[in-house]
């Protein structure tokens, strides 16, 4: 089963596990980039509200062709017990018949997401695997 790990990271911290888990698993490894620059104010301000509100923010296209893939780990901080607005613009693109893996980053290893991502990636006719927040401290997200 060929798998793509793909991955948003506004801080970086994400970034690190995203590859961590990419030279474990031996896997292929892609970035959800916005389209714009997001700044601070910006992020945790309008960003926080289009998280809740489940809106995606236009992204760049990816190097890779998620088609290619069978499986797709989708990794993400946690923004407002829900996910980036980067990641809802990448679930909108999902090609149907995937098996997705989500791992969501934070501070707290919580959020409120499952229910919702699940029933995303059921409607894009792919199949949730799995679905689990990570924990991580502060100063390492």
């Amino acid at each position: 089963m060929k798998t793509l790990i793909v991955f948003y990271s506004y801080s970086g911290k994400t970034r690190a596990i995203a590859q961590e888990m990419a030279k474990k698993e031996t896997c292929d490894i892609a970035e959800v980039r916005s389209a714009k620059a997001i700044g601070k104010l910006k992020a945790y301000t309008a960003g926080i509200f289009a998280s809740i509100k489940g809106r995606a923010w236009p992204i760049m296209p990816l190097e890779v062709a998620l088609p290619d893939y069978d499986r797709l780990v989708l990794l993400a901080p946690v923004w407002a017990n829900n996910p980036p607005p980067a990641l809802n613009a990448l679930l909108e693109q999902l090609p149907s018949g995937k098996a997705i893996a989500i791992k969501m980053v934070s501070a707290s290893g919580k959020s409120d997401c499952e229910e919702r991502l699940g029933a995303i990636i059921k409607e894009k006719g792919c199949t949730l695997e799995s679905f689990i927040d990570i924990g991580v401290p502060r100063t390492n997200r």
